[in-house]
């Protein structure tokens, strides 16, 4: 019902605003809207672009920021939920649309890039820990249908791109400091020698945390180099590793979180909840240009993961024991290869994308009792026990184009077939229970097309529409039990979740220094994977008949006078079941109506920064305001994290003295000293769904660069 209010309105506010902006018209360059190559693997203006895209800045991913998490910079993107946990043990709950709300390892429901190397693995699990934002230069955040030209569990699309390398060489370095005896250093060495462009980055964080029991320790670097074999060809290498260490506090209860949001729970002290990360990875990108209207990419990456996860049991459990540790040993590996042409069809230009992708993954599970905080030895009581390899694959082929139909008008379609395998080899196969061989096998495959239009009213206004269909595959984690019953086997029975996604929109400039951004979007999903059970330490999954998600997302960037900038940017989502469904949690079988609301999502969310740069003496500052509304705990919807205002403030000082540059900066974040609920663990078991958000804090830093 919103809708039909909401578009007119819009329509009709965009037409009546971009009338200064025609009379502006040639009297200044406009350069608010950025060039962006997520959502048509071209390099295309984002106005011109049928999709809901935005671009998030080197300067707000790197200046004043202690670089750790993604939730730091993706928090002023609309349609984006981005919650900081206030503890390194679990990675930023990142959704979009309602997309991946429910998470509870990892990120899932969108996908997530480094220079088109996914970070996302076929099962559809992401792991935003590998990325370093000391080197990323840029960030898109692609919403909405054409997300599906990306296959498998792609709500969104965030990609990141890493900096380019500088013609002269050179040497920087930074250490900063801050709260909770936060402390983190990096260096950095760039530059051109022989035709060879190479960035290399080193940095080490560690902290005591905002919460009991989470302190944190992560090492990281990243080499990137390209290789200009000839004026057509060009190969670049990206290579990243990290190690990292990080205590888990676990959620608290309403009480808890209220009266001591500091505090963590005593099982997380008694099972010494924590977590041991490594990854390496490397990639490598070959660029051919076979002639002017043709061109080769090749992509391929290999990597390896190990995380080691300790894990509190409920006192529920018969056994005897007060903890799990959980260990998976990965490989992975893959490939994209593509073909780009562009050229003129009936004397309208158009250009063609087509590809192959396959990507896979071999995981080693080890799921055994520990004993505070120590992993019992083999031939001890192994009690919820798994030992077994799981592999996933996906073949992926897809077709996308754009043609200029008309000279205000453009067309872009594509589609995208996806075939995802999931294989379990079970390795524990007698011992406590009797488990019988539990391995199998499910293969899923579908056929996701879109297709969008774009209309050109006036040189400062254009309207778009789009509609694409997607889909969701289950994860490891979701396929693992068919039930919490001991011995129940995989649960390869779970189907992918299937949506039908429709947005409109439209962008405009207003004036010559404003650039507005709407979109309006409606999404329907069928078999929506949710709870099926949760009891004696581990959760089953079932299909959900249907949910619903509809909204609208505004954004607004303008340049002023005087150095001084606004930014605006506001999300509006209801994402809701729309049909009833029940499961069974501790033994008690809860009823889900549908309209209940879907469980860590936010009817609205609201970023604001005022900012000013004073060009002469170098200083530049921004005051930050976020609002987020309540959100739900669980799908029963039985309790709520309230609502919250935060506010922030940075600056930051720059010299140069010949060949040196010198910053300074300050950022204190929740300068009102706010208590808040940072994040929710959804339908968490032991209803402990709440992790604190921390109170006033600050962050101070120098770097130092030196051109030779």
């Amino acid at each position: 019902m919103f809708t039909k209010k909401l578009i007119p309105l819009a329509i009709a506010s965009l037409c009546n605003l971009t009338n200064s902006a025609v009379a502006a018209e040639g009297n200044e360059t406009i350069s608010l809207s950025p060039v962006v190559v997520t959502a048509t693997r071209v390099e295309q203006n984002s106005f011109d672009l049928p999709v809901a895209i935005d671009v998030v800045e080197k300067e707000k991913i790197q200046d004043s920021q202690l670089k750790m998490t993604l939730s730091e910079s993706l928090i002023r993107v609309p349609g984006i939920t981005a919650q900081n946990r206030s503890q390194m043990a679990q990675d930023p709950q990142i959704s979009t649309r309602g997309f991946g709300a429910r998470s509870s390892f990892g990120v899932r429901g969108l996908r997530v890039y480094v220079d088109g190397i996914p970070l996302t693995m076929p099962d559809g699990i992401g792991q935003p820990g590998n990325i370093d934002l000391d080197v990323v230069r840029s960030i898109e955040v692609l919403r909405g249908p054409f997300s599906a030209l990306y296959g498998n569990s792609s709500g969104g699309v965030i990609q990141l791109f890493t900096e380019n390398a500088p013609k002269t060489p050179e040497l920087s370095a930074g250490i900063l400091f801050g709260s909770y005896d936060t402390k983190r250093q990096n260096v950095k060495a760039a530059g051109t020698s022989e035709g060879i462009e190479y960035l290399v980055n080193y940095s080490n964080f560690e902290s005591n945390g905002y919460r009991d029991h989470s302190a944190s320790q992560k090492e990281q670097g990243t080499a990137k180099f390209k290789i200009n074999i000839s004026e057509d060809t060009k190969l670049t290498t990206l290579v990243n590793w990290f190690d990292q260490d990080a205590q888990d506090p676990l959620g608290l209860n309403r009480v808890q979180a209220f009266s001591n949001p500091k505090s963590s729970i005593p099982q997380s002290s008694i099972s010494n909840t924590r977590v041991s990360r490594s990854n390496t990875q490397a990639g490598f990108n070959l660029q051919h240009r076979i002639d002017e209207n043709n061109s080769l990419n090749i992509m391929t990456y290999v990597g390896t993961r190990r995380n080691l996860q300790y894990l509190a049991i409920p006192s529920s459990v018969p056994v005897n024991a007060n903890g799990r540790a959980s260990e998976i040993s990965r490989e992975y590996y893959g490939t994209d290869v593509r073909w780009d042409n562009q050229g003129a069809l009936l004397n309208k230009a158009y250009n063609l994308s087509l590809g192959l992708t396959y990507g896979k993954m071999n995981d080693d599970r080890l799921d055994v009792n520990a004993d505070n905080g120590v992993m019992r030895a083999e031939g001890q009581t192994r009690r919820l026990n798994r030992d077994e390899k799981n592999i996933a694959s996906n073949f992926d082929q897809y077709a996308q184009a754009k043609w200029s139909v008309l000279n205000n008008l453009d067309i872009h379609a594509g589609v995208r077939q996806t075939k995802v395998r999931l294989e379990i080899e079970d390795n524990f196969t007698s011992g406590l229970g009797n488990n019988g061989d539990n391995s199998g096998h499910v293969s899923y495959k579908k056929t996701t097309p879109v297709i969008g239009a774009v209309w050109k009213a006036t040189n400062t206004l254009n309207f778009y529409t789009n509609y694409g269909k997607g889909f969701e595959t289950p994860t490891f984690v979701e396929t693992a039990f068919a039930t919490t019953a001991p011995n129940s086997g995989p649960n390869l029975g779970l189907k992918p979740s299937t949506s039908r996604n429709l947005e409109i929109g439209a962008k405009a400039f207003i004036g010559s220094s404003t650039l507005a951004n709407l979109s309006i979007f409606k999404t329907l999903t069928d078999d929506e994977i949710v709870i099926q059970d949760n009891n004696l330490g581990r959760t089953s999954y079932t299909n959900a008949d249907k949910t619903k998600r509809n909204g609208a997302e505004l954004s607004i960037d303008s340049r002023f006078s005087n150095n001084i900038s606004l930014y605006g940017a506001y999300t509006l989502l209801n994402a809701k079941f729309d049909s009833d469904y029940s499961y069974t949690s501790n033994g008690n079988t809860n009823s889900v109506s549908s309209g209940n609301i879907i469980p860590g999502t936010y009817h609205n969310q609201i970023y604001a920064e005022i900012a000013w740069k004073h060009e002469a003496s170098g200083f530049k500052t921004a005051f930050e305001a976020r609002h987020n509304s309540k959100s739900y705990v669980d799908d029963l919807n039985s309790d709520i994290a309230p609502s919250y205002t935060i506010y922030n403030v940075r600056a930051s000082f720059e010299q140069r003295l010949h060949q040196w540059r010198f910053t300074e900066f300050a950022r204190v974040e929740n300068i009102f000293d706010k208590e808040y609920i940072g994040s929710v663990r959804v339908n968490e078991s032991s209803s402990r769904f709440y992790e604190p958000a921390a109170g006033s804090n600050y962050l101070v830093g120098l770097n130092a660069n030196y051109s030779f």
